[in-house]
């Protein structure tokens, strides 16, 4: 197994400290912040060695090339994206610190029934004008660091793209003619008369749906399981990482991090590109 390093502040005091521990054969420098540590040796340590240090690691088999990749799936909110839209626009209806209490307990796995939780903030919502949704794009969505070299990777090889997210179509689809995503997936909030009321359109997109369109993807593109990944944050991203070759906790709550291949926690989506050689 071969051990990435990488992180915004990484420097090479922190890989050799990590290299006394893990005696690897050779370290291979990826990027000027990501090195590769061939051959390594796991020990106890590691895990607190990286986190004092604001380094990620992650064990990766020798061989893995990014280009081999057919399918990479990631959420919108909070990972694709550095909000999360429904608390926005939680904001607009004077609303943002009682929707916002109640996505973070959803992310963290708290809510069992994430389909409620989705309906009762979206409730919040009702009568707000359609405009907000037009502004929130316009003024307050911003892509994550790395999301657009990530995006340019999986273009240039071919590798198809699936947004998958409990949010709302309406920018999703503006993401993907933005972007040049080849597949979403998202919610549809209910429109009359110009303003929200308060429900959605549809069958809600939770955790089965996000995993079930993954799997049906994999399977159109005949996709083997080590030629997908899956990035996420929160835990209705669970059961889509789990049916993926790699999955990535991106920022991630702590229920995330300890169920996936592996975790960045300091730096942006590129991070992605370093784990393959």
């Amino acid at each position: 197994m071969n051990l990435v390093l990488q992180g915004p502040t990484l420097s090479r005091a922190d890989v050799d400290a990590v290299a006394d521990g893990t005696r690897p054969s050779s370290i291979d420098g990826i990027s000027e912040k990501a090195f590769r540590l061939k051959g390594a040796t796991p020990h106890d340590s590691l895990a607190k060695l990286c986190e004092a240090r604001r380094m990620d690691f992650a064990w990766m088999p020798e061989g893995r090339s990014f280009a081999d990749l057919k399918l990479v799936a990631m959420d919108m909110d909070s990972t694709l994206i550095t909000i999360e839209c429904i608390d926005e626009l939680g904001a607009y209806a004077g609303r943002k610190a009682e929707i916002a209490a109640i996505t973070e307990a959803a992310m963290r796995g708290e809510i069992a029934d994430y389909k409620e939780s989705l309906r009762q903030r979206v409730a919040l919502l009702a009568g707000q004008p359609e405009s907000i949704l037009e502004d929130l794009y316009t003024k307050k969505l911003a892509l994550t660091q790395g999301a657009e070299q990530l995006v340019a990777a999986c273009r240039k090889n071919g590798i198809k793209l699936l947004l998958v997210s409990g949010g709302f179509s309406y920018i999703t689809e503006r993401l993907k003619a933005r972007l040049g995503l080849d597949y979403v997936l998202s919610n549809t909030l209910a429109i009359e008369n110009r303003r929200l009321t308060g429900e959605l359109v549809g069958d809600i997109v939770d955790a089965q749906g996000k995993a079930d369109r993954f799997v049906s993807l994999t399977k159109e593109l005949k996709a083997k399981k080590e030629q997908t990944v899956a990035i996420g944050d929160g835990a209705n991203d669970l059961k889509m990482m789990a049916e993926a070759g790699l999955s990535v906790a991106f920022h991630a709550k702590p229920v995330v991090r300890t169920q996936a291949s592996c975790a960045l926690t300091y730096s942006g989506l590129d991070g992605v590109l370093n784990l393959f050689e």
